[in-house]
């Protein structure tokens, strides 16, 4: 029973995982952007949610409020600032989304403190499921069935209708949209919105799993790299695939070999490097 609990905790995990990885993805793309402030955006919609609860929200009217301002703001940051290194090599790219990262994460801080927070799970979530001698909390029950959802309805947004024709023609020939009379740089600043609000989506999801503290950001960003690497850039099933991977090794590990369930991911985002360069499902 053990097994099969963390093997749910695994799906749970790598769904959410897929949130930010998928967002990366979009992101890099269409833009051929690094956007290393990506794991600080997942730390905005788990503190967002965080407070808004603390403020007496529910958590069903906190969770779309703290995606929706996420995605507000990293619209705003683009449009004001990153649009204008695009061109600029991915050096400048690195330092300035990390740059970006540290503000927010320092902005969290001084706004909440350095110490953590937790987050009850939504009314109506609280319990637990009982099937004979295996017990599981309804709300990581809830999470995987609503991401799974939600990944269905991303995949007929981005494959099956005309705006994810638009952002899939931006990002392989921005120059023919331009000339289709299409605005890029809208396009670009909604799809950027776009990707970061997954992530605070992610992070609003997580908060009653995990809970709130100041540095969830950094860890987020890592395994969404590795999360990526993996399924394979510009890759929506390849992101869907690596981080329910991801999820499952790294949440069995944890029963098997505690110590070395981060390292499991990292050693398998090496070979998946040595021999499979784009990823498991990259494009050519």
């Amino acid at each position: 029973m053990i097994y099969l609990f963390q093997i749910l905790n695994g799906i749970g995990l790598g769904m959410l995982y897929f949130l930010l990885a998928v967002g990366l993805s979009v992101i890099f793309g269409l833009l051929q952007f690094v956007n290393f402030a990506h794991g600080a955006f997942y730390l905005l919609g788990a503190y967002l949610t965080f407070d808004l609860t603390q403020r007496g929200f529910s958590f069903w009217a906190a969770m779309p409020m703290a995606t929706l301002i996420v995605a507000g703001i990293a619209a705003a940051i683009e449009a004001l600032l990153l649009h204008r290194i695009y061109k600029l090599p991915h050096t400048f790219h690195i330092l300035v989304t990390v740059g970006l990262a540290l503000v927010i994460q320092e902005l969290v801080i001084i706004a909440w403190g350095p110490l953590g927070g937790s987050v009850p799970a939504p009314e109506g979530l609280q319990g637990v499921v009982i099937a004979g001698d295996f017990i599981y909390p309804q709300y990581r029950l809830f999470t995987i069935g609503f991401t799974a959802v939600l990944a269905g309805l991303l995949w007929w947004l981005l494959e099956g209708t005309r705006l994810g024709a638009i952002v899939r023609g931006g990002s392989e020939s921005p120059s023919n949209m331009a000339l289709l009379g299409y605005n890029t740089m809208r396009i670009n600043t909604a799809v950027f919105g776009f990707g970061a609000g997954l992530a605070g989506l992610a992070g609003a999801l997580a908060a009653p799993i995990r809970g709130v503290e100041p540095f969830m950001g950094v860890e987020a960003l890592s395994v969404a790299f590795v999360v990526v690497v993996i399924g394979g850039m510009g890759s929506y099933t390849g992101a869907l695939v690596a981080g329910l991977l991801v999820g499952i090794v790294q949440s069995v590990m944890t029963t098997v070999w505690p110590e070395g369930a981060r390292l499991m991911i990292y050693l398998g985002m090496a070979l998946v490097i040595a021999t499979m360069p784009r990823g498991l499902l990259g494009r050519a």
